[in-house]
């Protein structure tokens, strides 16, 4: 019964979290809440990276895995929070080859997010509830980068 309740809790909480970071996307969008310079909060790739970041820190916070596989949530980790960080750090690269490479390692972590995801659900580390709410923004994470390497591609072709 306890183990049932505490799952039907972690389950809730995934869902309530996946639900603020939808809002919260959405108000950013509408410029209601993002007020920096660079409008960061205009671009769904910043917008996305971003709270996929805070959704992956609150999901290792929230996780209970044993302390021998905590090198694990490390990875997931690193690899979860490198996407926006890599998508921030394209803003100021040197030339459009350095702009699309970052954009490259990005995509290579949000692969690498999706091996840890898909791979923690295999062993039951995280539910389905769980996994299909990350995976799908992971999916769509990967999908916004590819089609702006393709865009920037194309765009300094010229």
């Amino acid at each position: 019964l306890l183990d049932s309740s505490l799952f039907t809790l972690h389950s809730s909480f995934f869902t309530l979290h996946s639900s603020f970071f939808t809002l919260r996307s959405s108000l950013k969008k509408l410029n209601l809440m993002d007020g920096n310079k660079y409008n960061r909060g205009k671009s769904p790739l910043h917008v996305k990276s971003f709270d996929f970041a805070v959704r992956i820190i609150g999901m290792v916070k929230h996780v209970d895995y044993p302390i021998k596989i905590s090198s694990c949530f490390n990875q997931i980790l690193r690899s979860g929070t490198a996407i926006g960080a890599l998508v921030r750090e394209a803003e100021f690269a040197q030339s459009p080859s350095d702009f699309i490479n970052k954009l490259h390692v990005a995509l290579k972590e949000c692969n690498e997010t999706s091996y840890w995801l898909e791979l923690f659900h295999e062993t039951e580390l995280i539910n389905d509830i769980e996994f299909d709410s990350m995976i799908e923004d992971c999916n769509e994470l990967t999908a916004i980068l590819i089609s702006s390497i393709k865009t920037s591609k194309e765009r300094y072709k010229k």
